[in-house]
């Protein structure tokens, strides 16, 4: 599964780095490893009744891992075509219902798309034969042999599960290529694809409710439903985010920044900078050297990550963020990619700046806010004509 809306929260713990890729796993992850781990364990108790206790545990162990480092490969074939088109993939995360790979913005033609998205199901069917074709050198009734046979079967049906025609999954991908190749309208395929997600979320909810309640099957259409919940929660906020993307259309920076910008001076402590905060309502602030040269920007969200008993020990230097891990923006850069980009670094706020002729500092030249882009979002709302008209 792909996802290019940008997530809103941290994407979990960092374990690794392949091709310059952070791989991440989520907290609920560990939730889904036990559950399938358990699982498995079970269904080798039941299928290899002359294995031990110790033999079940270890093959589900074995198969739980063998199965992410599966889903790993699934989506790491999404990044590395979406690379190939020079698009940034900012992480692949393990979590509760699978894996996602994260990309930065939506590729540039319906041939891009359809690649990237129908290469995720492929790398999983090439994973079943390989694993189907392991089952034939070691005997079924052995733990090589039955480990491989459910990653065979697993990843078919991973395959095919991807290719059912729901944004965000894959195969929803692949039909709003189709759709976009057919009507060159990149806002027009995804309205339809999303409309295709989430009338597959609807009846992944429903069947999971049916078998819960009508059948007895509790746990698995619990879990069914659960799915489907989180399809429809990715398909309208991928629709939401093509809202906004409309909404901004023909903005810029400059259009939205304020000139206005606060600062104030290094060498004070976090206690002089509250009272400030306090005294102007202002939650953000430059971080200024004497000779008003920039050094960082400090906020609420920085201050209050120090105790409050130990601001007048600290200085606004020790908890500000420096200038070279500060992300800028210049005044013809696209608002909706601003956004994204907010979004993404999980921020508030990013000073807008014009390179200097000489090399010298860059010149700060007003402050975006996601607060002022926002406010941009439901002036347009409110005068629909108008923002369609502007664009």
């Amino acid at each position: 599964m792909r996802d290019t809306t940008q997530s809103r929260s941290r994407p979990g713990f960092r374990i690794a780095s392949i091709r310059g890729i952070p791989l991440y796993l989520h907290p609920t992850w560990l939730v889904i490893f036990v559950l399938i781990t358990w699982s498995l364990a079970n269904q080798y108790l039941l299928r290899h009744p002359s294995w031990t206790p110790a033999q079940n545990w270890v093959a589900g162990i074995i198969t739980s891992l063998f199965f992410f480092a599966s889903v790993v490969f699934h989506e790491l074939a999404h990044s590395i075509v979406a690379q190939h088109y020079k698009l940034q993939v900012v992480s692949i995360t393990l979590f509760v219902f699978g894996g996602v790979a994260a990309i930065q913005r939506d590729p540039d033609s319906p041939r891009q798309e359809f690649n990237i998205a129908v290469v995720g199901p492929l790398s999983s069917l090439l994973l079943a034969a390989a694993f189907w074709a392991l089952t034939r050198v070691f005997v079924l009734d052995t733990m090589p042999g039955a480990i491989c046979f459910w990653l065979a079967e697993t990843n078919a049906i991973l395959a095919f599960f991807n290719l059912i025609p729901g944004f965000p999954l894959d195969g929803g991908r692949v039909l709003r290529a189709i759709v976009w190749g057919v009507t060159h309208n990149l806002s027009r395929a995804t309205r339809i694809a999303g409309a295709s997600g989430k009338f597959v979320a609807y009846g992944f909810i429903l069947l999971g409710g049916w078998q819960a309640f009508f059948q007895g099957q509790f746990f698995s259409g619990l879990w069914i439903a659960f799915i489907g919940w989180f399809l429809l929660n990715a398909a309208q906020e991928s629709t939401l985010m093509l809202t906004l993307r409309e909404s901004l259309r023909g903005l810029r920076a400059v259009d939205v920044m304020s000139r206005d910008v606060p600062a104030f001076p290094g060498g004070h402590t976090l206690a002089d900078y509250a009272a400030e905060v306090l005294r102007t309502g202002r939650r953000c602030h430059l971080v200024v050297t004497s000779d008003g040269r920039l050094n960082g920007l400090i906020n609420i969200k920085a201050l209050n990550s120090v105790p409050r008993e130990e601001w007048n020990s600290h200085s606004v230097q020790s908890a500000m963020v420096p200038r070279e891990k500060l992300l800028f923006a210049h005044p013809d850069d696209p608002l909706p990619a601003l956004l994204e980009r907010l979004l993404q670094a999980d921020i508030n706020q990013m000073p807008v700046v014009a390179e200097n002729s000489d090399g010298g500092p860059p010149e700060i030249l007003g402050l975006i806010t996601r607060d002022s882009i926002l406010r941009v979002l439901r002036t347009r709302s409110e005068i629909p004509a108008a923002a369609s008209a502007s664009a």
